[in-house]
């Protein structure tokens, strides 16, 4: 099996880095534990299930960071109103069955402030959240905000297979 040399040189990098100066015997000795580390301890192949497309990014991060900001405005709003804010429990189903993309679903919503994803039912592609700060009865339009985000992270970030579930 031979090993990648991008790992092979970010070994490097760390060894040399351990010890603290840069130095033929020290390169020397990285690249050696390195290739013995690769070959004597090879790691599988593993496919994360995610695939970068820049302009799909480059969409959700815009939407993100729009999100993060009206997010913020919202709960700082509720920080000096007196009186408990409105707070619910919904339950959202997802469209994905790719655990790495329920998995960047779930970590969009934990940064953004007012949003909690308070449990996870991976095999009937469930969340539960906790939302703070929505008045009346949020609950569509917080379905309709996670669908939204779903379909941004699955396009920026999904295989054929995720997008080709989205239609």
């Amino acid at each position: 099996m031979r090993p990648r040399l991008a790992l092979i040189a970010w070994l490097v990098l760390v060894w040399a880095t351990l010890w603290g100066e840069l130095s033929i015997g020290n390169v020397l000795g990285g690249l050696a534990a390195a290739l013995a580390v690769t070959w004597l301890l090879p790691l599988p192949m593993l496919d994360p299930g995610i695939r970068i497309r820049p302009v799909a990014l480059v969409r959700f991060l815009l939407w993100f960071g729009w999100d993060m900001v009206v997010s913020t405005a919202r709960v700082v709003m509720w920080v000096f109103r007196p009186g408990p804010p409105p707070t619910h429990l919904v339950r959202v189903q997802l469209r994905t069955s790719s655990e790495s993309m329920i998995v960047m679903v779930m970590t969009a919503l934990a940064n953004v402030p007012g949003s909690l994803v308070v449990e996870a039912y991976v095999e009937e592609r469930c969340l539960m959240l906790h939302i703070l700060g929505l008045p009346g009865d949020a609950a569509e339009d917080v379905r309709a905000n996670v669908a939204a985000l779903e379909s941004r992270i699955v396009a920026a970030f999904g295989t054929r297979r995720d997008r080709e579930e989205f239609g």
